[in-house]
C-alpha cells in the first residue's frame, strides 16, 4: 500500500533582521522577522551558524588567522598549501575549522558555536515563548564542502525539535523490499533546503521550512550526523596519515581482527621489491602461546625486558629473504643486490605501520630484536636464507587526546637543494 502524499514543504526566507552584535538577544532580534514572515506551529526556523556566533561573542578580532584556525582543530584531516580540513572539537569535519571571515568586519574571525545543540536548544525555547507557537524546531547551519562534490551546501551543526537522523533500517521500500542501510540526515536536507532563500550577500540569517515531516519525535542532536571514527573508511588524507602516524608502546582493551592484519600486511606486501620480486614474509603471532616463546627466546640472550613486547596482543616480525633475486649476479653485485633486499623490506616494515595506523590500531617498531637473529629464527623455525627485521609490536588503539600534534618537520633541514 502507498503512503498518503505527503502536504509540500515550504522554504520562506526571514527578512529584514538587524546586524547581530556580541551579546545581543538572538531571540529578541529574529522576533519581529518571523513573526513578518508567518511563523506557524511545525515550522522549522534555521538560522545560521554566522549570527548565532555574533551574538555568542565567537568573533575574534586582530587574530592571526593560521592561530585561530590551529585553536579550533582538534585532528587534521587534510591539508593543501593554505587550505586546512580540519576536525573540530564538535566533532565536524570541515575546512579551515569552521574559521571564517566572511559577513563580519574587516579584521575579525567568526568561530563556530561552543555547542551548537545547546544554542538551538536555548534559541528554540525562548522563540516559543516570544512567538507562542510550541510546536517548533530549530536547525542551526553552516555551509560546508563535500569531498566527492564541488560547491558548498548548508548542513546542520546543531538541532533542537526535530530527529537529526532518521533510521529507515528495517521498514519497506515502495516494492515491499526490507531497507538494510537507510539512514536520512533529516537536519541536513532541512538545512540545505534554507540555502535556497538563506542569501550569503542578502543579510538574510533565518529561514522558515514548513512541512517537515518530524516523525513524532523532538529528539535530535547535530552529532547524531558526526559519522564514529571506527566507521570513518576516509580518516585523513594519505599525505596526512603520513604525519598522523605514531608509534604507540601501550594498548588498549579488546582485540585486533585477523581482516584488520590481513589487510595491513597486504598494504605491506605493496612496497618497492627488486626485480618484481615479493621478497618477504610475515610471521604473525597472535596466539598466547606463540608469543611468550618468542619473547623468552628474544629476551633471555639480553637478559632485559621490552613492555611492549610483553604487552602487545599481536606481534609481527618481518623477514626478508637474504638469497639473491637475480638469477646470476656477480661476486662484485652481491653486496649491493642485499643492500637492495634489506631496503625493500624497510620499506614493507613501513608500509606495515601504516597500514596498522590507518586501521586505528595502535604500533610500535622494536628494533633491538634485529640483534637477536638465531634466536628468532629458532624460536620461529624460520631457515637461515632469511633476516629477521626487529618486530612489530600491534593492539587497539588506547584512548588519547584527540589532538595529538607532532613538531613541525622543517624541509630546509633535511633537504638540499640544487
Amino acid at each position: 500500500m502507498r503512503s498518503p502524499p505527503r502536504p509540500p514543504v515550504t522554504v520562506l526566507p526571514v527578512e529584514g533582521a538587524p546586524e547581530v552584535r556580541p551579546g545581543d538577544d538572538l531571540a529578541a532580534v529574529l522576533d519581529a522577522p518571523l513573526r513578518a514572515a508567518g511563523v506557524l506551529e511545525g515550522d522549522v526556523v534555521v538560522v545560521t551558524s554566522k549570527v548565532v556566533s555574533k551574538a555568542e561573542g565567537r568573533i575574534v578580532h586582530g587574530a592571526d588567522r593560521t592561530d585561530a584556525i590551529s585553536a579550533e582543530t582538534a585532528r587534521v584531516v587534510a591539508r593543501r598549501g593554505d587550505l586546512v580540513i580540519a576536525e573540530t572539537a564538535h566533532g565536524f569535519v570541515c575546512a579551515n575549522a569552521g574559521v571564517d571571515a566572511s559577513n563580519v568586519d574587516a579584521g575579525s574571525l567568526a568561530l563556530l558555536p561552543e555547542d551548537p545543540d545547546a544554542s538551538a536548544a536555548r534559541l528554540r525555547e525562548k522563540l516559543s515563548a516570544l512567538l507562542d507557537v510550541r510546536d517548533l524546531a530549530v536547525v542551526i547551519t553552516d555551509t560546508f564542502g563535500r569531498a566527492w562534490r564541488t560547491g558548498v551546501v548548508n548542513v546542520a551543526i546543531g538541532c533542537d525539535g526535530l530527529p537529526a537522523v532518521v533510521d529507515l533500517r528495517g521498514r519497506a521500500d515502495d516494492r515491499g523490499r526490507e531497507l538494510e542501510a537507510t539512514e536520512v540526515a533529516l537536519a541536513d536536507e532541512v538545512a540545505a533546503a534554507s540555502g535556497l532563500v538563506i542569501a550569503k550577500d542578502a543579510r538574510i540569517p533565518a529561514a522558515i521550512v514548513r512541512g517537515v515531516d518530524r516523525l513524532g519525535s523532538d529528539e535530535g542532536s547535530a552529532l547524531d550526523l558526526v559519522r564514529p571514527a571506527d566507521e570513518d573508511l576516509f580518516r585523513a588524507s594519505p599525505l596526512q596519515a603520513l604525519h598522523d602516524r605514531r608509534s604507540r608502546r601501550t594498548f588498549g582493551p579488546g582485540a585486533v581482527t585477523r581482516p584488520a592484519l590481513e589487510e595491513a600486511i597486504a598494504a605491506a606486501s605493496t612496497a618497492w621489491a627488486p626485480h618484481q620480486t615479493k621478497p618477504w614474509r610475515f610471521s604473525v603471532l597472535i596466539s598466547d602461546a606463540a608469543r611468550r616463546s618468542y619473547v623468552a627466546a628474544v629476551e633471555q640472550r639480553r637478559g632485559t625486558s621490552d613492555e611492549a613486547l610483553a604487552s602487545a596482543p599481536v606481534l609481527i616480525v618481518p623477514w626478508v629473504s637474504l638469497e639473491s633475486s637475480n638469477s646470476s649476479p656477480d661476486a662484485g653485485s652481491a653486496r649491493e643486490e642485499r643492500e637492495m633486499l634489506v631496503l625493500s623490506g624497510g620499506a614493507a616494515v613501513q608500509n606495515l605501520l601504516l597500514a596498522l595506523s590507518a586501521q586505528g590500531l595502535a604500533s610500535s617498531f622494536i628494533g633491538s630484536t634485529m640483534f637477536d637473529v638465531e634466536e628468532t629464527r629458532g624460536a620461529l623455525g624460520v631457515g637461515d636464507g632469511w633476516l629477521p627485521l626487529g618486530t612489530v609490536a600491534c593492539g587497539p588503539m588506547r584512548d588519547r587526546p584527540a589532538a595529538d600534534p607532532r613538531p613541525p618537520i622543517d624541509p630546509a633541514e633535511v633537504a638540499e637543494w640544487r
